[in-house]
């Protein structure tokens, strides 16, 4: 496997844009498909914020999506994959009804209230917002859209900034993509279980004390995207399986306290046959890289340093 600094883009047929409020520390991102995405899901966390989880079930009828919505705001911030749907609706775009479009628009949350400000999130028109603002070409990681509140280590233990990051791997003509927001009570480490700020891990040091704070108040959240031909029981098994990646990068990781859900969407007009074991192996590569660059881009801010900014103290 060769990575790629196309990051989720390379995969093709989609498009990504941000919504941020750095002052109050919270933010949306939209992923837009063009043509509509067959889309399977994964949730691991025991605190998930979702909305629209169950159409993705494979025994129901609906099998493709117009976007995908990670926010900030915890459910509160629901509100913008609403905003992202009325843009979609004005245009035409969705499931095609007696009464006109109806798109499909599922989103997961981040807890960020405990940063910036507890009265600002995501609502509708920074839906409308970040959808407008998509692009098929490039956009920011770091500390912008869902990624700008988000953090490692719970509220009552030691907290680093992280953001949202972005991964491509291609494998022969397969291509897997990954855009992760992680937002973990555990920390991020790297490929050796070390964590990325040279600190120990929560769960190596002082035990589940130290991170079992506030429950419901992390997440990692994210969105795989591939050229493979999928159905929606392989786009399901390939979530399953990318979900591995958020254990493979951050310790604990799927605790009580996060919410870890990932999406993954068979995206582009040439898509390719290949084994979704293949492709779900991938996809685990991809999301563990997506969380470590998320982390590693992020800048100190909110009073918080970040990774890298640890490691050079």
């Amino acid at each position: 496997m060769t990575g790629s600094s196309t990051g989720i883009l390379g995969v093709g047929g989609v498009a990504v844009g941000h919504w941020t409020d750095a002052q109050a520390g919270t933010g949306c991102t939209v992923a837009v498909f063009e043509p509509r995405a067959v889309c399977g899901v994964d949730v691991r966390g025991g605190a998930p914020g979702t909305r629209e989880i169950a159409l993705l079930d494979p025994v129901c009828h609906v099998d493709r999506v117009d976007a995908i919505v990670l926010t900030g705001g915890s459910a509160l911030g629901l509100a913008s994959a609403s905003g992202v749907a009325l843009a979609l609706r004005a245009e035409g775009r969705g499931y095609q009804t007696s009464a006109g479009a109806v798109p499909i628009v599922p989103a997961a949350v981040v807890f960020d209230l405990s940063v910036g400000d507890a009265v600002t999130w995501p609502d509708d028109e920074a839906g409308k917002y970040a959808y407008k603002a998509a692009s098929n070409h490039e956009f920011a990681e770091g500390n912008v859209g869902a990624g700008a509140g988000a953090t490692s280590g719970s509220a009552s233990g030691a907290r680093l900034k992280t953001g949202i990051g972005t991964v491509l791997l291609e494998d022969g003509d397969i291509r897997v993509g990954a855009l992760v927001v992680p937002n973990p009570v555990g920390s991020i480490v790297d490929g050796r279980g070390n964590p990325l700020s040279g600190d120990q891990a929560p769960a190596i040091s002082s035990g589940p004390d130290s991170w079992a704070g506030a429950v419901g108040e992390n997440t990692v959240i994210g969105i795989v995207a591939t050229n493979a031909r999928l159905d929606k029981v392989g786009a399901t098994k390939v979530a399953q399986m990318a979900n591995d990646g958020i254990a493979r990068a951050v310790s604990p990781a799927h605790t009580m306290a996060d919410g870890d859900t990932l999406f993954c969407v068979s995206a582009g007009h040439k898509l390719v046959e290949a084994d979704i074991s293949r492709v779900g192996h991938m996809a685990a590569e991809a999301v563990a890289e997506a969380i470590r660059r998320g982390a590693l881009l992020a800048e100190p801010a909110y009073g918080l340093e970040s990774a890298s900014s640890a490691r050079q103290t």
